[in-house]
């Protein structure tokens, strides 16, 4: 779902709107979609309420039609912007998860759910916060999913 030529190792943005429109045109391309759609379906879930979770981390989600997997884009921005989030904290690491729009919600809330436990834990946010290049990120990522899946066969 995400690769490296997904993540943002060190976005450049003073606020949430500058943020999701960064993302928007570096990552737009690489699932053939548009940015000035990517980015105003960012702003539109965000007037449905804060993505931001807590803790620096927010994980906007949405759903487009020219969309034909789920995509994860990860950015670590050089320097927090005030997001709005349920702590009233700045971001300084965003993680957007695009599906398809006839994409199971099912589907769609474990995978939510599963980056929200990866976000969520305040050593792998530390890691990434440290993490200077996308392969590293690369790597934290994959290593704390083998990790999940050898406790969940234990």
């Amino acid at each position: 779902m995400i690769t490296a030529d997904l993540i943002i190792p060190a976005l450049e943005a003073t606020s949430k709107k500058q943020a999701f429109h960064a993302i928007a045109e570096a990552t737009a391309a690489e699932f053939g979609g548009d940015p000035e759609v990517l980015f105003d379906a960012l702003i539109d879930r965000e007037r449905i309420g804060t993505t931001g979770i807590g803790n620096g981390v927010a994980i906007p989600h949405i759903k487009l039609p020219t969309v034909s997997r789920m995509y994860g884009v990860m950015a670590r921005l050089e320097a927090p912007v005030d997001y709005d989030a349920i702590d009233n904290a700045p971001v300084d690491i965003i993680f957007m998860l695009l599906a398809p729009t006839d994409s199971k919600t099912t589907q769609h809330l474990k995978v939510l759910a599963h980056i929200s436990r990866f976000l969520k834990d305040p050593d792998t946010c530390a890691a990434i916060r440290a993490k200077g290049c996308s392969e590293n990120i690369t790597c934290l990522m994959t290593e704390w999913a083998e990790r999940q899946a050898a406790s969940s066969a234990a």
